[in-house]
């Protein structure tokens, strides 16, 4: 019975531990769904997500509201792709609401394309009834859904879809991919209009033209030395090591600058791996490292004392502040040569229309953007 009690007593205070973090991240939530076309002539759409994904992420990263951080998680759907279930309405959950920004980045670079038929207000329904949103008004909650044909298109009206979306304060932003008027004539923008979103339009077979700064290699280099500062811990610690490593890989296949997007990402405070890395885990307060079970960590710390294994996170940790602090040293003279060197005709992508879009939103929500 002491046993039990005391067992009881352990998994109660773990529960309430795992309330309290909930609790905090419930604040100051920026939540953003992207819903990706991935039929056959999408092919463009899908490249410039996956190139654009830690762009993205750093700018919203740049927020916050009453001085204090956000918490960014991201969705991702993929819709009109034949090879999808016919009977679901061609569409798949390819993530949920997430902080896992090396798994949205992963799943990115998975997507293939293959038909389709594409039915927009199905999906639309699809992330408001299946994901985990905020119940607080005050937080910024986005679907974003791309595509090139009619927005009318399935059983499912968009009209009631993007009613129901916008009735639990969900904002749905559209992104036609093609001619303006077009994308007006096939009901896009009067899906964005009855959810208060954003309709916009972009060349999805527009080349992303990466311009390359002078920082650009010691980014790669730093980010890359980041890897070393993570302690993977727990059955699926050392899978999720190796996932980090090969997202910086695809990354640098892009390009160097996409890399350095990346080196930026995981130098903020919305690269979180609280799950794996025992040193997110031991500042999240997920573990304790005066109680901590050897068995799940890696070999070479196993034999450690508890004063030897407090030391060495501690070590990973100052390297990894000091590695961070420096990427975003860097980072500020790269943004200014940036600057200089953008591409003019370079406006009109995934990457720019939604970043315009979001911000616009965010401010009427109070969320601030640093320079």
């Amino acid at each position: 019975m002491k046993i039990i009690t005391t067992t009881l007593a352990v998994l109660l205070l773990f529960l309430a531990t795992v309330n309290l973090h909930s609790e905090e991240a419930k604040k100051n939530n920026i939540q953003l769904a992207i819903l990706l076309d991935t039929s056959n002539s999408m092919d463009g759409l899908i490249n410039q997500a996956k190139t654009q994904l830690w762009k993205i992420v750093n700018e919203l990263a740049r927020s916050q509201k009453n001085g204090e951080e956000v918490n960014l998680n991201v969705a991702l759907y993929e819709y009109g792709n034949d090879g999808l279930d016919s009977d679901g309405g061609f569409l798949r959950q390819v993530t949920p609401l997430t902080n896992d920004l090396d798994l949205i980045s992963d799943e990115l670079f998975k997507l293939t394309t293959n038909g389709g038929s594409e039915y927009c207000g199905t999906v639309i329904k699809a992330a408001v009834n299946e994901l985990n949103w905020s119940a607080d008004n005050n937080d910024l909650k986005i679907i974003v859904i791309s595509g090139n044909e009619p927005f009318t298109q399935g059983d499912i009206d968009f009209r009631n879809s993007c009613k129901d979306a916008i009735s639990k304060g969900i904002i749905v932003n559209t992104i036609f991919c093609g001619d303006y008027n077009e994308g007006i004539n096939t009901s896009w923008k009067e899906g964005a209009d009855l959810a208060d979103g954003k309709y916009m339009n972009i060349d999805q077979n527009q080349a992303i033209v990466h311009i390359d700064a002078p920082q650009d290699d010691e980014l790669v280099r730093l980010g890359q030395q980041l890897n070393e500062t993570y302690i993977a811990y727990g059955s699926h610690g050392k899978q999720y090591k190796e996932r980090q490593a090969a997202q910086d890989s695809y990354s640098m296949k892009v390009s160097p600058s996409v890399m350095a997007e990346r080196a930026l990402s995981k130098a903020g405070g919305q690269y979180k791996n609280e799950s794996w890395d025992l040193v997110d885990a031991e500042e999240e307060g997920v573990v304790n490292l005066d109680d901590i079970d050897k068995d799940i960590l890696p070999d070479t710390l196993k034999k450690m004392s508890e004063e030897e294994l407090k030391n060495y996170v501690a070590q990973m940790k100052e390297k990894r502040q000091q590695i961070q602090d420096r990427i975003k040293e860097l980072n500020k003279a790269r943004e200014k040569y940036v600057a200089k060197k953008q591409i003019d005709n370079q406006d009109n992508t995934f990457d720019s229309e939604l970043i315009k879009a979001m911000k616009e939103q965010a401010k009427k929500k109070n969320f601030d953007f640093k320079k």
